[in-house]
């Protein structure tokens, strides 16, 4: 197929991860992308925030922003347009953003079926986490486009929940949560550690490390004497890296504390391997956290937060350890316990590399997956578009 792909995201970061190893998915099968998406992503070095257009976004009055999010979307409708015209796509995939119906105004043009990947309830996020000033607009943009997609793939079965409350029948839905790429991401052995992280028990953290991580409470149970073979290392950086250095110094642990900084996105297979221990901190609750499955699949013994979500791929006491959110300390019950039994410790890393094969957490198996709806949804009374003579 020819299939035209369509994203808003002009960040480089775990989001790009996503539609890079999706559309190098759909061409391992023989099918021809052509993207559609802002040059700045393209353009950008991994861990850009966006450029321009973030820092626009961020000085302009929150209506004025989303006035020009919406009417982003008729530029790219012209833009959508005259790739379709130009390509003469078979069918389009989108990633769904708030305020851009434009791929389903193309869709409905030109007689083509679109599949709309959903990776979070967008108005819903927005209104909780960063607020949101035209909401019945920015409702009847996400609504819109979820009714008028032929087929929704949201990355959570809570994800789907909030698509079937708008009245997207559930045989246009299919769950596809994120994968990895086993020629990058396999099981760990000794042979793979870095000579500073030798011989020692590390507990990984990877992200934006933040206060409510609770990393400086792990960082004390390294003190302790009986623990001098443990470390901790954080992949990545953020606001509380400072404070974590000056208190492992205070503690006489700098040794044993190692903050990466941001990294390349090529670099994370070779830091994942020094972790033995890995955490997953807390996510949005609709989320299909990309760090974790790449855990999973580097055979690491999780502990991850006790949520729908979360469960719909571990399984406390089997392939993780699920920490109650609401119990502050309920993180470090979970790593004293599986520093105490090595059983256990190889027990999680065994199961979690299993959940992968088991559930089939693959880009390439995702990519198939999505080959099969858009073969579905094709043959339906499917008008191919053509040029007018």
């Amino acid at each position: 197929m020819k299939i035209l792909y369509h994203h808003r995201i002009a960040s480089k970061d775990g989001q790009y991860v996503h539609v890079e190893e999706i559309i190098n998915a759909l061409e391992s099968l023989g099918h021809q992308i052509i993207v559609v998406g802002p040059n700045v992503s393209e353009e950008a070095e991994f861990g850009s925030d966006g450029g321009w257009v973030s820092k626009l976004r961020s000085v302009l009055p929150k209506a004025c922003s989303e006035v020009l999010e919406f009417g982003y979307a008729f530029y790219v409708f012209f833009k959508l347009l005259l790739a379709a015209i130009k390509h003469r796509p078979d069918a389009i995939y989108e990633r769904y953003n708030l305020f851009l119906p434009a791929g389903i105004w193309v869709k409905k043009l030109l007689r083509l079926k679109l599949i709309l990947e959903v990776n979070s309830p967008l108005y819903d996020e927005r209104k909780q986490y960063g607020g949101i000033t035209l909401k019945p607009l920015a409702k009847w943009s996400e609504v819109y486009t979820w009714r008028n997609a032929d087929h929704v793939c949201p990355v959570t079965h809570v994800l789907a929940r909030y698509i079937l409350q708008v009245g997207v029948p559930a045989d246009q839905i299919t769950v596809i949560p994120n994968g990895i790429d086993p020629q990058k991401f396999y099981p760990t052995t000794q042979h793979d550690r870095n000579r500073k992280f030798e011989n020692q028990l590390t507990i990984g953290f990877v992200g934006f490390c933040r206060e409510w991580h609770q990393l400086d409470k792990l960082l004390s149970l390294i003190a302790e004497p009986e623990n001098n073979h443990l470390m901790l290392l954080v992949v990545g950086d953020g606001p509380a890296a400072a404070t974590l250095h000056q208190q492992a110094q205070q503690l006489g642990i700098e040794d044993r504390f190692h903050v990466t900084g941001l990294i390349e996105r090529n670099d994370m297979p070779g830091w994942l391997d020094q972790i033995d221990i890995a955490l997953q901190p807390a996510a949005t609750p609709w989320s299909s956290p990309l760090k974790l499955i790449e855990y999973l699949a580097k055979g690491k013994a999780i502990v991850a937060p006790n949520t729908e979500n979360i469960r719909e791929l571990l399984c406390d006491n089997k392939n993780a350890l699920l920490y109650d959110m609401s119990s502050p300390d309920d993180i470090l019950v979970c790593v004293k316990r599986i520093l105490a039994d090595e059983t256990l410790r190889k027990q999680l890393q065994l199961e979690a590399t299993k959940t992968i094969q088991d559930k089939k957490l693959t880009w390439l198996n995702n990519a198939k997956r999505i080959e099969h709806i858009f073969s579905d949804i094709t043959s339906k009374v499917s008008i191919p578009f053509k040029e007018t003579e």
